[in-house]
């Protein structure tokens, strides 16, 4: 490469470039000095390409810390760069690096590949978004040639910046950066940022304020979107009717979500985290996320690091009723249950649309303690709730299911009876007897079905195996009166099937199958 030509040194260079590591280690090894010293600037150029967080490391030399969370928008930053036309929605912690890799180190790294492109960010105070303009700005002014882009001389502020045009390029990128609800006349962007559009609970708690910002975003922030542009949206949930909320309730197609809760509290977790596991434990570890979530309240825990916003408690559960009497997950072997159902909480009639089943188990044991173990309601449509319901209760070996029988409950019975025969035939089902099903009638007050379950909850004879974060949100939030939602529904109807010690399936008869046989 010393003595080469300008293309063929250019030539060589992509050659170099397009080897296996492994490979441009030898080539380095036996390279000259001064040849090594060119290779050594050409891997720190690949290592500047590879991702938001390896330009980092280069540019700070190591001081810029990396965590799998962060590898996980590094990721969206990459598939954006390469020409994916992307809308990722970021939930994450307070103090987990989330803006400081999405909405700093990713747009410059994003300009540096893309110079011809132009960048928004919005926040919820334009002091806030010019922050961030102004560190990608210093950043450019200070490593300009290490990033091989230039800031054009006659625009440089921080609100607002040009990059000089590349040679044989009649296009110049940029950055701008607003106030959420503030006028964006004449701009457009190719990454479109929004970093909390919500000041905090009290901005997200009025009706108003979140109207304002829904219509900003539909009317002023997404118009100025090029063709192919990508989104960003970055905001803390402090209320589920929020931009996030609204938007996947109108659109959830459309988003890429990269939920990031501080401990995790789903086994689908992003990151493979086991349940209980903190994001980022050398710097939050159990302890220290313990330590927060008591100073801090339940409602800020769970709106701020766990990404669950949720209402404050209404008029039947209470929040400590739960609370206080929660068991871990690991704990549940050491458990011998008596008796194990599955309840569901099905649309009405036999309507084949997607609408929201609640499906919940829970157990008792032979003291009369009662454990809700899952929570796997969702939108699915009568094609797949069967599967749903008798694949769990296959998983947990439920010796019943419970659906009701005054909104379609003969087409229920026959929907739960028709999946099961469908898994016995794919061998799914391991030698287990059908579940009896039993069928319930729920014309009776919600009051009424709902208030003695409470009482159990309140006297601490209902455990709650792990964190169980929608249904029980809807149970502290339900004040009677209201439409009562599916999850608690179907919470009540399995936990007053085990509330009855002489309820062994079918009514008030016992069962003659031995299906219980093991169980004390």
């Amino acid at each position: 490469m010393a003595t080469a030509t300008p293309d063929r040194q250019e030539r060589l260079e992509e050659l170099y470039r397009s080897l296996p590591a492994e490979e441009r280690r030898r080539v380095a090894l036996e390279a000259t000095p001064e040849l090594r010293l060119k290779l050594a600037r050409i891997e720190r150029e690949m290592a500047m390409d590879r991702s938001p967080g390896a330009l980092a490391a280069v540019l700070t030399e190591g001081r810029e810390k990396q965590a799998p969370h962060l590898d996980m928008i590094d990721s969206a930053f990459r598939r954006i760069a390469a020409g994916e036309r992307l809308q990722v929605m970021l939930t994450c912690p307070p103090r987990h690096g989330k803006s400081q890799r999405a909405s700093r180190w990713g747009p410059l790294w994003y300009l540096r590949r893309h110079p011809e492109h132009r960048v928004m960010i919005a926040c919820y105070g334009a002091d806030l978004a010019d922050d961030h303009g102004r560190w990608v700005r210093d950043q450019l002014k200070e490593y300009s040639p290490t990033l091989g882009v230039k800031l054009h001389p006659a625009s440089h502020a921080a609100n607002r910046f040009d990059l000089e045009q590349r040679r044989g390029s009649s296009v110049r990128g940029g950055m701008v950066t607003a106030g959420v609800g503030g006028a964006l006349n004449g701009k457009g962007f190719n990454l479109g940022i929004i970093d909390d559009p919500f000041k905090g609970h009290d901005d997200a708690a009025s009706p108003a304020q979140r109207d304002r910002i829904w219509e900003w975003y539909r009317s002023v922030f997404f118009t100025r979107r090029a063709p192919g542009a990508s989104l960003i949206l970055i905001n803390t949930r402090w209320h589920e009717d929020d931009l996030s909320g609204r938007l996947l309730q109108h659109e959830p197609h459309r988003w890429l979500q990269i939920d990031l809760p501080a401990l995790a509290d789903s086994p689908h977790d992003p990151l493979h985290r086991d349940i209980g596991a903190p994001l980022w434990p050398e710097q939050y570890d159990a302890a220290e996320l313990a330590d927060i979530r008591e100073s801090v309240g339940e409602r800020v825990w769970y709106a701020l690091y766990q990404q669950k916003p949720r209402p404050l408690e209404g008029g039947v559960w209470k929040w400590a009723w739960i609370t206080s009497h929660r068991i871990a997950p690991k704990a549940w072997p050491g458990i011998t249950p008596t008796r194990i159902v599955v309840a569901v909480d099905h649309a009405g009639g036999d309507s084949m649309r997607n609408d929201e089943v609640g499906l919940v188990c829970a157990a008792r044991d032979a003291e009369g303690e009662m454990y809700l173990l899952d929570d796997r309601s969702r939108t699915m449509g009568a094609d797949t709730w069967g599967t749903e319901v008798c694949t769990l209760a296959i998983e947990r070996q439920a010796d019943a299911i419970i659906v009701e029988n005054n909104f379609g409950g003969d087409m229920a019975r026959q929907i739960v009876t028709q999946a099961w025969k469908a898994l016995a035939r794919e061998g799914q089902t391991s030698g287990l007897l059908m579940p009896s099903i039993i069928e319930v009638n729920a014309k009776q007050g919600k009051r009424l079905r709902a208030e003695p379950i409470a009482q159990l909850y309140s006297r601490g004879m209902v455990h709650h195996v792990g964190e169980h974060t929608e249904l029980e949100g809807q149970m502290v939030t339900w004040i009677p009166g209201m439409d009562s939602p599916d999850r608690m529904d179907a919470a009540v109807h399995a936990l007053t099937e085990l509330a009855d010690p002489a309820q062994e399936g079918l009514g008030t008869q016992h069962y003659n199958d031995n299906r219980l046989r093991g169980r004390r």
